[in-house]
Order: structure tokens, then C-alpha cells, then sequence
């Protein structure tokens, strides 16, 4: 069936009114890994090379933990998309207090999934302290990044806390209040990270351990916002107050823990596939690492404006489902779909025309400029398979499918994508360049595999 333009344009409208606010977040939290790859870059390419190094290792597992807490948001999403169906039909009061029951368990049993989310992070991250010299990595990067390291792991406590919260919000349809505190703990880190790296008002210069105070304090207030957030509406509010220790049952937390756990997976192939790119490109030299870096910062500014469309995405869908609006659901998915590949194009030409001059916002370093131009045009080639499997995921989390995406997820990054770009960089001898060149391949087979699985499974809702 074919829909006209005219037909779309709600779904953009609202999908947009829900992604907006995510993209900026999104975008924010992007923008301050791009400023202390700027302000570092600019004290040393040492330094540059550390926080790179580094925060491939922690973002390995921090993304497979905030990947696990996205099950959050279809979870909440299903039961508030039923609530509102419930109170536009005027049931009983009886069933619409159960919903928001259901609601309020979500938030109890969440906050413990949290926590274990935290100890399972810190039990992977914190052994490697010791050992960030075993990678590989040439002595004076692995003196910068040991103490930015251990600022950042410290840091993932308050991060998952936070992004918890903004996982739940996000499926009671608020995505507002996420931007508002991302972006103001964003421009605080901004500011201390001029303060601490370059040593202004008294403060000695740090470097990248600067940076890393500065992530840490930034971060420690996120989750305090939040609370203090819902506290001022009555509706979340309400669910505060709800919370009761009976709420938290074993069955809850494992079911969590089951829709949660296959996204984890998910993004945690994903993100394996880029860690191990930073420390296979880290062989070669600090100089394809940093340059490495760079264009992986430009390309994370895009994903960022696809990941919002693809949280509004899963909270649109959800929404629907509750509603058991199945066209719906349909439409919502394929007007997300079209304003990922509007903002694709656009990402992909400032990186293919602006390839040559966007490395030195970086970086003067006249041996880093040369490989970072080039990598920034694989970049913008592969800007449309990234951004359309970020989508085909958050359609398929919206409908709760998650297993057979993390399945395609695990085979397309780490069975076939890694083996190819060592096989590309070493053997082919094209350096970072057969590195990126497979990042296309990769994202390329499950932006394809997501689209089926998605529509075969509405043909059988």
C-alpha cells in the first residue's frame, strides 16, 4: 500500500516532537566527547590518544549496560500506550490504577536493575586498571589514560542512574526533561574541562586526567537533576510515592533482565567492533589512532541525531502497540525511517566535502590531517547503513523483538566485520583506511536483515 506525502506528515510532526528533544540530547552528549577531544587534542596528541584509548575500553561496556536499560522504555511505553487507550475509553477507575501500578513497578524494579547494571560494569571496568599497558599501546598514551580512566569508570555509576531515569521518561512519552539536564551538566563539563585540562584559576594543568574530573563531577549530577525533576510533576510524582518494597519480585527483574539483556548484546557488538578498531589502528601508530578518533567523533555527532529518531522510534511504536493500532505502528516506523535518511544525507555531505578541513579543529599535527581526511570520506559513505540499522533496531525494540536482531547484530560485527578489517589493514596493507572500509559492510547487512524481520513481524501482529 502506498501513502502520500500528506498522509506522513502527522507521523513526522509527532515523531519529531518526540525525537527532537533526544537528538539534542544525544547531540549533547556527543558535543562533550567532541570539546574534550578538541581541548585535549590541542594540550597534547598524547593526550588525544589516551582519552581515545580509553574511552574505547569503557564505552565497550558502558554501552552494553545503557543498552540493557533501553528495555525499559518499550516495557513502560506498552502499558502507558494502554493507559491512555483506557482513559479515553473512561474504564473503571479500578483498571486504570492498575496500570499506573504497573507504571510505579517498573521504576522500582528498574532502579535494582540499575544497580546491578552498576556492579556488573564496575567488575569488568575497574581489573583493567592495572593492565591498560597490556594492550599494547606505546608507554607515554598509557601514562596519560591510566588516571582519565579511573575517573571515567568511577563516573559510570551516576551515568547508568541517569540514564535509567531517562529510559523511563522515555517510555511515559517525556523526552524533554533529558535535554534540559544533558545539556546543562554538558555545558558544566565543557567549562571544567577549559578549567582543569589547560590549569586556569590556580587549578595545574591536567591534561587528560582534567578531563576526566571534569566527566565525573558533570555526571554525579545528572541523576540528582533528575529526581529533582520528577518531583515537580505530579504525575511522576505519583509514581515516586507509589513505590513500595513488595513491588520488587525476582519475576520483574528477570524480565528485565530478558528484554534488556539481547540489546545489551547488541550494542555491545557494536561497540566491541569500534573498541577493537581504536586498539588494531592503535598498532600502527598514535597518529592513525588520533586520527581514528577524529573521524569517529564526526560520525558519532550523526549517529547521535539517528539514535534520537530511533528512541522516539521505540517510544512511538510502543505507544501504538499498547494502543493496538497496528497501521499506526507502520506509519510511525516508515516516517522514521525517511527523516533518518534526510539527516544521513545531510550528515555525509559536511563530512565528504568538509573532509579536508575538519581535522584541523583537532588537531595542527601535519601527520594525523592527511589520514583523518580520508577517513572522514569512508565516514560519510557508510552514513546511510549506519543510521538505517540504528532505526530497524528501535522499530524492532518498540514491538519487543529483540533476540533474532541481537543474533544479526553478533554476526555482522564481530563474526564477519572484524576478521575483515585485520584482514583489509594488515594484509591489504590499507592501514586505518581497510578498517573503515569493513565499518561499511558491517552496518550495511543488519540495516538490510532489520527491515525484513520488521515487516514480517507486523504481518504476524
Amino acid at each position: 500500500m502506498k501513502y502520500s506525502f500528506s498522509a506522513y506528515l502527522p507521523y513526522y510532526k509527532r515523531n519529531l516532537q518526540v525525537a527532537v528533544p533526544v537528538m539534542l540530547t544525544q547531540l549533547g552528549a556527543a558535543l562533550v566527547g567532541l570539546f574534550d577531544s578538541i581541548m585535549v587534542g590541542h594540550y597534547s596528541t598524547a593526550d588525544l590518544a589516551a582519552v581515545s584509548f580509553s574511552n574505547a575500553i569503557f564505552f565497550t561496556v558502558m554501552v552494553f549496560s545503557m543498552g540493557a536499560l533501553m528495555g525499559v522504555t518499550p516495557l513502560v511505553g506498552h502499558v502507558h500506550g494502554r493507559l491512555e487507550k483506557l482513559l479515553t475509553q473512561g474504564t473503571t477507575d479500578d483498571e486504570i490504577a492498575h496500570k499506573h501500578e504497573q507504571i510505579a513497578s517498573y521504576l522500582a524494579n528498574g532502579l535494582v536493575f540499575t544497580g546491578l547494571m552498576c556492579l556488573f560494569s564496575l567488575l569488568l571496568l575497574a581489573p583493567c586498571i592495572p593492565y591498560l599497558d597490556a594492550f599494547g599501546q606505546e608507554p607515554v598514551v598509557v601514562a596519560c589514560a591510566r588516571p582519565y580512566y579511573i575517573l571515567i569508570v568511577l563516573s559510570i555509576i551516576p551515568f547508568l542512574l541517569f540514564s535509567f531515569c531517562k529510559q523511563y521518561l522515555e517510555g511515559l512519552g517525556n523526552t524533554f526533561v533529558a535535554m534540559l539536564i544533558t545539556l546543562g551538566c554538558n555545558l558544566l563539563n565543557i567549562g571544567l574541562n577549559w578549567v582543569l585540562i589547560f590549569g586556569h584559576f590556580g587549578f595545574r594543568p591536567m591534561g587528560a586526567e582534567g578531563a576526566g574530573w571534569a566527566t565525573l563531577i558533570a555526571r554525579s549530577l545528572m541523576p540528582i537533576c533528575f529526581f529533582i525533576a520528577m518531583l515537580s510533576k505530579a504525575e511522576w510524582r505519583r509514581y515516586l510515592k507509589a513505590l513500595r518494597r513488595w513491588m520488587i519480585t525476582r519475576r520483574e527483574v528477570e524480565h528485565l533482565l530478558a528484554i534488556g539483556t539481547p540489546i545489551g548484546l547488541q550494542s555491545f557488538a557494536e561497540a566491541f567492533l569500534f573498541t577493537a578498531s581504536f586498539i588494531i589502528i592503535g598498532w600502527i601508530s598514535k597518529e592513525a589512532l588520533a586520527a581514528h578518533h577524529i573521524a569517529n567523533q564526526m560520525c558519532d555527532l550523526t549517529f547521535m541525531v539517528a539514535l534520537g529518531i530511533g528512541s522516539a522510534t521505540t517510544i512511538r511504536v510502543s505507544h501504538q502497540l499498547g494502543k493496538g493500532d497496528i497501521e499506526a505502528v507502520r506509519m510511525a516506523s516508515h516516517a522514521s525511517m525517511h527523516l533518518c535518511l534526510l539527516m544521513n544525507t545531510i550528515g555525509a555531505a559536511i563530512m565528504i566535502f568538509g573532509r579536508n578541513y575538519i581535522p584541523y579543529i583537532f588537531t595542527d599535527d601535519p601527520l594525523v590531517v592527511p589520514i583523518a581526511s580520508t577517513l572522514l570520506l569512508i565516514g560519510g559513505l557508510f552514513q546511510y547503513a549506519d543510521g538505517l540499522q540504528c532505526i530497524g533496531a528501535a522499530m524492532l525494540r518498540g514491538i519487543q523483538d529483540v533476540r533474532v536482531p541481537m543474533r544479526i547484530a553478533l554476526f555482522s560485527y564481530l563474526l564477519l566485520a572484524l576478521p575483515l578489517g585485520i584482514y583489509l589493514t594488515f594484509y591489504v596493507n590499507l592501514g586505518a583506511k581497510g578498517m573503515w572500509m569493513a565499518f561499511v559492510i558491517a552496518l550495511a547487512i543488519p540495516a538490510v536483515l532489520f527491515q525484513i524481520r520488521f515487516h514480517k513481524q507486523l504481518k504476524r501482529l
